[in-house]
Order: C-alpha cells, then structure tokens, then sequence
C-alpha cells in the first residue's frame, strides 16, 4: 500500500503539472523514476492514465477519473496524519471563545481551571455576551451557540442538548397553589425572559398549548429568570443549566412536570479550515467529554472536569 500510495502521489502531481520533469524537481525524483512510478500504477490498475506525446501530456477518460478520487483520498490521509500528530503537540498561544453569559457562567467557567492546568502554555480570552458574535470579523477561534443554527459556513460540532423547565419556589407554590393545567398559568405572575421565545409551547398527552406568560418582570438572562424565581415572583422558564442544581436540591420545584418543552442542542461553532488547529480541537474535545451524554446539567449538577 505504502508504494501505491506513492505512486498515486506522483501521479497527481505530473497530471497537475503537466510534466513529468516539473513533478520530479518537486517531490525530488529524478525524471524517469516519476515516469517509471506512473508506468507501474498503470500496469497495476490495468488502464491507461496519462497519453504521452512529445509535446505534452493528455489524461486519458480514466485517468481523469482516477485524479479526482485520488486527490480526495490523498487529502484525508494528509488531514489524518496532521489530526494526529495534533494530538500528540501541547496548544500554545490564545484561545478566544464566545459563549452565552448564563452558560458560560454556569457551565463553561467550572470547566477552565482543570484545561488550563493541563494546557499551561495556553491563555484562554472568554467573551461572555447574548448578543451574536460574528467569528471571522471579530477574530473568535471557536463559540458554543444554543438552540437552532442559522445556515453558514461555519462547521458545527454537537456537544450536548439543552431542555428548560417551569419552576417555581416551593413558598410561592404552596401560597399561590399549583397549576394543573398550562391554562391555569394565566392565573400566576410569570417572569419572562426577553432573551427567550415570546410563548411557551408545552407538550403533553392531549396535545401541544402555546402560553402567552404574563407577569411584573421582564429580564434578559435566565440567571435572573432563576433569581427571581428562587425569590418567590412567580412561575419561570429555566434552562436545565441553569435550574438542574436547585431543582436537585429542591429550592425549586417543577411546575406542570407531565408537559415537555423543547429540547435544542448546544454546539461548539468555528470557522472552517482545512487543518483544525490543536488548540481548538482540544478545547471543543474537552468540553465534549466534560458535558457527557446526557450532561451533567440533566443530572442536577453544574460541568466539572471529569463530565
């Protein structure tokens, strides 16, 4: 195989060029062992590749062929070896990441003391914002973007899936009573995160109900959805990342747990380039293996280093 692959090197390069001689001086044959390397590939495959005229070179229909399948094998053998030898070289340098303020506070902050511990020769610049972050202009190596992703061309890597539930403190449930019905939260004060959809959608058995919420507070994160939840304002929905620990400890308490809400993915998006750079490939592993599967928001906990 090690000599098959060889000789489809030399062969892209002399159909690329056009000449024998050209692809010899670059990959430093001489001319007649790049013409002997083409000639045992032919006589390997049992068909004509190139047809040689003393003034130029001419792939033939199958020839042609076997350049493009050629190239695109010997590219991801290429993109293998650099991947791996990736693996094997410690990130240096910057690592600009952009995250969301509450998952970044809650979910990617707990994760950096074990990364950088591991990875000492690398500085980590963390941009937490709502707002969306354009990553070429503004130079962010890699970002973690929830919900639904806007077609781009930028690569996505799936790292997790994200569900929100209703809650309320168990004070103000026990003073206000306990809905039964998503009609009945039309009777409580809700506080309504600006930052998420307008209605809540709630699936259960007889169907789906779209609640328009209502209440004394609009805010524009869902830390402080959960803040003024856990100070007894009403009714909220919560990210799981931000909500798992208190619903775990029952500082809060689940509101209409029988209806579903959405679930949408958490992902890690970068710019693409052919050669992923390590200290990317690194972080986006790292956050992967930490998150786990189902995540350890699911599970009631914040991430920590071992997921």
């Amino acid at each position: 195989m090690g000599d098959r692959l060889t000789e489809m090197r030399v062969f892209v390069r002399v159909a690329r060029l056009g000449s024998f001689a050209a692809a010899a001086r670059e990959l430093r044959l001489s001319t007649s062992a790049a013409s002997r390397r083409v000639s045992e590939l032919e006589r390997a495959l049992g068909a004509r590749l190139i047809q040689r005229t003393t003034r130029q070179l001419k792939l033939t229909e199958e020839g042609a062929a076997y350049l493009e399948r050629s190239e695109r094998i010997l590219e991801e053998i290429d993109e293998l070896e650099s991947t791996l030898a990736d693996r094997r070289v410690a990130p240096r340098g910057r690592l600009r990441v952009a995250a969301g303020v509450s998952f970044g506070q809650e979910q990617i902050l707990p994760l950096l003391p074990a990364f950088l511990a591991r990875y000492p020769d690398l500085v980590v610049e963390l941009e937490l914002s709502d707002r969306f972050v354009d990553l070429v202009a503004e130079g962010i190596d890699v970002a973690i973007r929830i919900g639904r992703l806007a077609d781009s061309s930028l690569v996505a890597r799936r790292l997790a899936t994200s569900r929100s539930v209703l809650c309320a403190s168990p004070a103000y449930l026990r003073r206000a009573g306990d809905p039964a019905t998503p009609a009945e939260l039309s009777q409580h004060p809700c506080v309504v995160d600006r930052n998420a959809p307008r209605a809540w959608t709630l699936v259960g058995a007889d169907g789906s109900h779209q609640v328009m919420p209502e209440g004394p507070l609009h805010v524009n994160s869902a830390h402080a959805v959960r803040d003024a939840v856990l100070a007894g304002i009403g009714i909220g929905l919560v990210p799981l990342f931000v909500a798992g620990a208190n619903l775990a400890d029952g500082s809060l308490a689940p509101v209409l747990p029988s209806f579903k809400l959405g679930a949408v993915g958490v992902h890690a998006v970068y710019p693409h380039t052919r050669q992923l750079s390590p200290k990317v490939r690194h972080w986006v592993d790292h956050l992967a293996e930490s998150f786990g599967d189902p995540p350890g928001w699911e599970r009631g906990r914040t991430s920590d280093a071992s997921g």
